[in-house]
C-alpha cells in the first residue's frame, strides 16, 4: 500500500508499512483506512479523531470477510457471520445494543453515521446515528425477505423479494419514499 496526503486523514501509513503486506481489501471512513490482509486480519491507520480498535476488538478481528465504514467507524463481517464494530459510537462504532442479533450476516452497508446488516433470514439489523438510518424501527415490520440493501449518505433502501423497496433514514437523503411508493413495485 502506498499512501499520500494529510497524515490525519490516512495519508501517512509509514508506521504500518510492515503490516501492510498481502492486502485483499481496502475500506475507508471519512478520515481513516482499514485493510483486510490475506490471513483475515485487519490493519487500520489515519483517523486522528477515530479511536483505533481496542485490544479486545483487535483480538476479534480474525477471518474478516468484509469491512464497511461510516464517517467515523468501521464494521467487519467475520467468517462465522458475526460482526465486530469500532470507532465513534454515534457513528456505528458501538454495536453492543444489537450484538446478539448480528448472526448470519450476509452484507453490511453504511451511511455517514449508521450501519445496516442483512441477515441470512432476510431481516435487517441497524445501529448508529438514528437520523442517518441507525434506527429502522418505523419500517422494521416491512423488512422481511430482504434481498439487497444500499445506502446513500444518510439513508438506506432495501430491495425485497417481491420487488418492492423499503427506505428509512434522513428524508433529504432518500429515507422517505412515501411519495413514490406505488412506483417502487417490481423494481
Amino acid at each position: 500500500i502506498v499512501t499520500w496526503g494529510h497524515p490525519h486523514f490516512g495519508g501517512d501509513s509509514s508506521s504500518m508499512q510492515e503490516q501492510l503486506r498481502n492486502v485483499q481489501q481496502l475500506q475507508t471512513t471519512r478520515v481513516a483506512f482499514a485493510a483486510i490482509l490475506n490471513d483475515g486480519s485487519v490493519v487500520t491507520w489515519g483517523g486522528k479523531n477515530i479511536p483505533p480498535p481496542s485490544s479486545e476488538v483487535q483480538h476479534q478481528l480474525r477471518m474478516v470477510q468484509q469491512v464497511q465504514g461510516t464517517n467515523a467507524a468501521f464494521a467487519a463481517i467475520l467468517e462465522d457471520g458475526c460482526v465486530v464494530s469500532w470507532g465513534k459510537p454515534r457513528h456505528g462504532g458501538d454495536s453492543s445494543a444489537v450484538q446478539d442479533q448480528l448472526r448470519g450476516v450476509q452484507q453490511v452497508r453504511a451511511t455517514e453515521g449508521a450501519f445496516a446488516a442483512l441477515l441470512s433470514d432476510g431481516s435487517i439489523v441497524t445501529w448508529g446515528d438514528p437520523q442517518l438510518g441507525g434506527d429502522s424501527s418505523s419500517v422494521q415490520d416491512q423488512l422481511r425477505k430482504v434481498e439487497q440493501i444500499q445506502a446513500t449518505d444518510g439513508a438506506f433502501a432495501a430491495l425485497l423479494s417481491d420487488g418492492s423497496v423499503v427506505a428509512w433514514g434522513d428524508p433529504k437523503s432518500g429515507g422517505d419514499s412515501s411519495a413514490v411508493l406505488d412506483e417502487l413495485r417490481y423494481v
